[in-house]
């Protein structure tokens, strides 16, 4: 199974704490501020290599201490590895992959999970900025070399929108933007073409699983949207080279780069109506779950394994009907997964699952 064991160390509330999960369905339940989502939060990290609740590395270490650590055991191809994490108010954190001090670089893609928070249900009608993360997140863990050419990209918009300043300020030339923009428009060029084509597979999954959940009554189409793009226009590495050179006055003006991968969206449509301005909110809901769904077969096709699903207090968000249809497709396709909730009577009719019940940090197995 993907997750074996976690270890926690002076994280968040707990000082230490030992866990060995099911293959199955594990249900973590208690009231609100108990430690439940600090489970999650700890998996998570070993999927994407930063918590989805803070940004800051110290938020994550025990008040009362100056060291925390994360390490789980889990198996990729049925191969046994490990991950750990160590948080310093004093240092920068390391990361240790099997035993072997490494980097950020190298953990991803080695254990995968796909998390739904209360948060995601913004993921349709919030900001583009919450879709590029849903889609960067996604492709990374199934091709790492995603990952690099995305921090690449990244490192080359920040040193050309450092340059624009430096030209506004009179301090360079304009035509020293032309190495820069050759390099912004290979690397963009290559990210668009993978974003492409990972919402082509995920629209045809995210809508069989639409079709599903709303009894065959929806359909679901998710199109990728390329900024300042026309229908008329050919995308390839010169259409940014042309974007770039066309706006550059307004980039130097503005002091930043106003066009490429940072400035894209998704959209998504039930039957032909767009779900971000005229979609009910169950509507909208539904069709963040199956996103999500189509998030972990798009993993799964892509790696040749599930990831581990983390449901982080959504149960309350779903109504009875999608409850049953959720849990009935992770038995179906025996899928992992980690769960929090504040009422255990959610699940009373879920076979095969596991009860972890929280209180202030401690946990106690259910028999």
């Amino acid at each position: 199974m993907p997750a074996q064991e976690l270890s926690l160390t002076n994280y968040r509330n707990y000082k230490q704490l030992n866990l060995t999960f099911s293959p199955n369905i594990n249900i973590f339940f208690g009231e609100n501020a108990q430690g439940k989502t600090n489970i999650i939060e700890a998996v998570f990290i070993n999927a994407v290599g930063k918590s989805h609740r803070s940004t800051n590395d110290t938020d994550l270490i025990n008040l009362d201490e100056t060291l925390a650590k994360i390490k789980l055991n889990y198996t990729k191809l049925n191969v046994p590895n490990s991950n750990e994490f160590i948080f310093s108010r004093e240092n920068r954190r390391t990361i240790i992959k099997n035993e072997k001090k490494t980097t950020l670089g190298n953990i991803i893609g080695g254990f995968n999970a796909v998390l739904f928070s209360p948060e995601d249900l913004m993921l349709i009608k919030g900001a583009p900025a919450l879709r590029r993360k849903f889609l960067d997140r996604e492709i990374s863990q199934a091709n790492p070399a995603y990952y690099h050419e995305l921090c690449k990209f990244n490192k080359i918009t920040t040193q050309r929108n450092a340059l624009l300043k430096n030209i506004r300020d009179n301090k360079f030339a304009a035509d020293s933007l032309d190495v820069w923009d050759e390099q912004f428009a290979q690397s963009a060029a290559k990210i668009i073409r993978i974003r492409i084509e990972a919402v082509k597979k995920l629209s045809n999954i995210a809508a069989d699983a639409q079709k599903i959940i709303s009894a065959q009554r929806e359909n679901l189409i998710i199109n990728y949207i390329i900024s300042e793009k026309d229908d008329s226009d050919e995308f390839d590495e010169n259409f940014y080279k042309k974007q770039l050179y066309k706006r550059r006055q307004t980039d130097i003006l503005r002091g930043t780069t106003g066009i490429g991968p940072q400035h894209d969206d998704f959209s998504s449509n039930i039957n032909d109506i767009n779900l971000k301005s005229y979609g009910s909110q169950g509507q909208q809901r539904t069709a963040v779950l199956a996103l999500k769904l189509a998030e972990m077969q798009f993993l799964h096709d892509e790696t040749g394994e599930y990831p581990v699903l983390l449901l982080d207090d959504v149960m309350s968000e779903l109504d009875a009907g999608r409850r049953k249809s959720l849990t009935e497709f992770l038995r179906e396709k025996n899928i992992q997964t980690i769960i929090t909730a504040t009422d255990k009577h959610y699940f009373s009719d879920v076979q095969d699952a596991s009860f972890w019940q929280v209180t202030n940090g401690k946990i106690q197995k259910m028999t």
